[in-house]
């Protein structure tokens, strides 16, 4: 299994750019599947910009923000975003891929970071008994860590995480193009 994390982590972008090509192929969109869509991709987008401004990788553990209320925001809102553009795609095919690639790779690559987080962080396991793995709790966690600490627009920028909103964008706009040029 830990060979299969490994493979996992180098093979998720290269495998996420074969999957737009294959996603584009097989939506069928529709303006009111795009809003639909929309619904979720905006709010994982959110999930994403918010949880990216709080982690400091292998500096300290984040606990405030997002990761008072799932260890693993960023996943959370990946799978937002992709639930969204399954939405969008009007496709059953696409929602099934998601689903097989979020388990097949994601699934893997989370238990190896937090085998790693276990490693680095003595007070991860105490984190990981109170802040569930990827649904979020109602209320934050307020034990263990520091939920006051603020966003931070420097570790946005650091992350790139930009170039999660400007990929949405181009994706909504090429659903944009394949509707005007090749309607259903």
């Amino acid at each position: 299994m830990a060979e299969w994390s490994r493979i996992a982590r180098r093979i998720r972008v290269p495998l996420g750019f074969v999957f737009a090509v294959l996603y584009f192929w097989l939506a069928r969109p529709t303006w009111r599947f795009i809003a639909l869509g929309a619904i979720l991709i905006v709010p994982g987008l959110l999930i994403r910009a918010l949880a990216s401004g709080h982690v400091r990788k292998n500096e300290a553990l984040a606990t405030s923000g997002p990761y008072a209320y799932t260890r693993n925001p960023l996943y959370l809102g990946s799978l937002l975003i992709g639930i969204g553009f399954a939405v969008a795609a009007r496709s059953w095919w696409v929602g099934v891929a998601l689903v097989v690639m979020f388990f097949a790779i994601y699934l893997p690559v989370i238990r190896d970071e937090e085998a790693f987080l276990r490693q680095k962080f003595p007070e991860f396991e105490e984190y990981a008994q109170r802040v569930p793995r990827m649904f979020p709790r109602l209320l934050p966690n307020s034990n263990g860590g520091d939920n006051t600490a603020g966003f931070s627009l420097d570790l946005y920028l650091k992350h790139r995480e930009y170039n999660a909103l400007l990929g949405a964008l181009g994706l909504v706009v090429a659903l944009a193009v394949k509707i005007t040029l090749f309607p259903s």
